[in-house]
């Protein structure tokens, strides 16, 4: 029983019929079952030495490269309520079609003749600029006249004044004359007293004499009155002259005081009507808002107000337009910790959503149903859910991207790195450490050959931009 001899026995007994020996053999199964656990352990364990490709991995959308062929709002310019729809949803447009029709709600804009109306308004303005320059052109002559008439003025009363200092200078002499000729009858006068008490001349020529006395004294009084007239005459004339000045001076400042007056009207007429102006080109401007047009060429793609008769407000989002044709770039936001190892140009692997495909990270060259791109942007600042963003663009190398493709769709995107042992890939996985950094990716960054090359091309073109402006 114990199967030691040489002898074997097992094939003359009916084993199937021995309920005991049933019992303490091995079952088939379970050699089976041990053969392919060891096979397994065998094949895991040369997976393990199977080369890995490490990959820097990010989820997204995909966008426009450019921001002007993103979908974009269409928004009111003024205030108004929509009177009629020009469009449908999923309709192409081009550049300057009719989207809406609006009428006006403001009560400032509701007279149909409100241009008219400012119109009249600017040349009635005009005219009053117009008069008042002509009137300040007007006083500006009258006050050169007055200018000339003041001159002449003034060389008569100097004219009159000269004449009064000479008649003052003649009464004077003339009265020196009398002066003289009064002392010669005074002394005529006391020598013919005494003569004619002494009986030497008569008495007719006493009396002659007393006569001469009286001509004389009448003669100095006279001639001494009209010296004082004179010097009268001279301080007139010098007070007119004073007049004469004083009155065409304020008849002078009264007229430049108008004529400024009717500058600074004209001034604040000439504002008033540059507003008017401006109100009347906003106008017309204004007018062009009544009609809403599409900015680009693309497709209507939501309508964010419905309905005729319903009040929009201006810079209010009405309706949304897909650009046509844009130039596809796939957003990927990337962990902090694998931005240095991506730098612009690196290519890149992107699954989209809804477009069948089978992908195996690690090995990439039997991955079916992903195409190529490359990393064109990388965002120096991290996005608000706390990774950074990148933009591919579609790799010329490689596969076109599928022309079904919409902005917005998922997509699933990653770089390849280093090659690694997987067992190596596990631990790393399992110790969170970063990815190695291929030597490529360490030229690019860290200051190789190319990225050498690159500075010197930047650093060439902002001399080249220098030298222009200078």
């Amino acid at each position: 029983m114990l199967n030691i001899s040489p002898k074997k026995i097992d094939k003359a007994l009916n084993t199937d019929k021995l309920y005991s020996i049933k019992l303490v053999s091995t079952p088939k199964s379970g050699k089976v079952i041990t053969y392919w656990l060891m096979g397994l352990f065998l094949l895991a364990l040369i997976i393990m030495f199977v080369p890995w490709q490490q990959n820097v991995n990010g989820s997204g959308r995909l966008t426009a490269l450019s921001p002007e062929q993103r979908p974009q709002t269409v928004q009111s310019p003024i205030d108004g309520r929509i009177d009629r729809w020009k469009v449908e949803e999923g309709q192409f447009v081009q550049k300057g079609d009719t989207i809406l029709v609006f009428t006006e709600i403001k009560e400032k804009f509701l007279d149909p003749d409100l241009l008219l109306r400012i119109k009249q308004q600017v040349g009635a303005k005009e005219s009053v600029i117009e008069s008042s320059s002509d009137k300040a052109d007007a006083l500006s002559t009258q006050m050169d006249a007055l200018s000339q008439s003041l001159i002449l003025k003034l060389e008569q009363a100097v004219n009159k004044i000269t004449q009064a200092k000479l008649k003052v200078k003649s009464d004077s002499i003339d009265l020196v004359a009398e002066r003289v000729n009064f002392i010669i009858a005074d002394t005529q006068l006391s020598l013919g007293n005494n003569m004619f008490r002494k009986g030497l001349i008569s008495l007719i020529e006493y009396q002659r004499r007393q006569e001469k006395f009286q001509a004389s004294s009448a003669k100095l009084i006279s001639q001494e009155n009209k010296l004082l007239d004179s010097k009268n005459s001279l301080i007139n004339a010098q007070i007119e002259l004073n007049s004469i000045r004083a009155d065409f001076m304020e008849k002078i400042s009264k007229a430049d005081s108008e004529r400024n007056s009717s500058l600074a009207y004209v001034a604040q007429s000439e504002g008033e009507l540059a507003k008017l102006e401006n109100e009347y080109s906003n106008l017309i401007i204004r007018n062009t808002f009544y009609v809403l047009r599409a900015p680009q060429d693309g497709y209507v793609i939501k309508a964010l107000k419905v309905g005729i008769g319903e009040n929009v407000n201006e810079g209010e989002p009405i309706i949304t337009i897909m650009p046509d044709n844009p130039k596809l770039a796939v957003e990927l936001f990337v962990r902090a910790m694998d931005i240095p190892l991506l730098v612009p140009g690196k290519r890149v692997r992107v699954q989209f959503d809804g477009w069948p495909a089978i992908v195996f990270t690690g090995w990439p060259n039997v991955s079916v149903g992903t195409f190529g791109g490359i990393v064109r942007v990388i965002d120096f600042v991290e996005s608000n859910n706390g990774k950074f963003r990148i933009l591919i663009v579609p790799d010329p190398a490689d596969d076109p991207w599928p022309p079904q493709l919409r902005l917005g769709s998922g997509a699933l995107g990653w770089a390849m790195l280093d090659n690694v042992p997987i067992w190596y890939e596990l631990w790393r996985q399992l110790n969170g450490f970063p990815p190695n950094m291929t030597p490529q990716a360490e030229t690019e960054n860290f200051g190789g050959e190319s990225g050498t090359k690159k500075r010197t091309k930047v650093g060439k073109d902002n001399e080249s931009k220098d030298e222009e402006e200078k």
